[in-house]
């Protein structure tokens, strides 16, 4: 412990990085708050280490203090901005391209069943689809193959 209070400047760098580490790493970004004080604790060991800052614990701690609170109220908003940027693309399954030719008639009103790696699936088409067309899959949901003409 005699180390750290000697060292302050290195203590406090490390304790940083630290909380940094386990905001991105354990946490995801999802909690501000970590990233904040680890910034600040960095920031206020560089300025320990270059002297701007006296080599004391309390004014280590005022200037960490301070530091989070100007870097919360400057990158709140931007930081919450980011997290609200969601791609509602869906993501292509290895089903899709799935290419077979079919066995009964599909149409919109008539949804046959095919079954493919041991599950059921429903098949839905927006056009007449006569047995006997090679279809490939376009999308798959829950129980349901959305095919088209290949």
């Amino acid at each position: 412990m005699d180390w750290a209070f000697n060292n302050l400047a290195e203590s406090l760098l490390i304790l940083g990085i630290l909380l940094l580490v386990i905001e991105v790493a354990v946490l995801g970004f999802s909690t501000f708050v970590l990233f904040f004080v680890g910034c600040a604790a960095v920031v206020s060991a560089a300025l320990l280490y270059i002297g701007i800052v006296p080599d004391t614990l309390l004014a280590a701690m005022l200037s960490t203090g301070i530091f989070t609170a100007l870097l919360a109220v400057l990158l709140w908003k931007p930081l919450k901005n980011m997290q609200t940027q969601v791609d509602t693309t869906k993501a292509k399954g290895d089903l899709v391209g799935h290419s077979f030719t079919l066995v009964e008639d599909v149409a919109p009103e008539l949804t046959p069943i095919y079954r493919y790696s041991g599950i059921d699936w429903k098949l839905i088409a927006t056009e007449h689809l006569v047995s006997g067309t090679k279809v490939h899959v376009v999308e798959a949901d829950v129980g349901e193959f959305h095919i088209k003409a290949s």
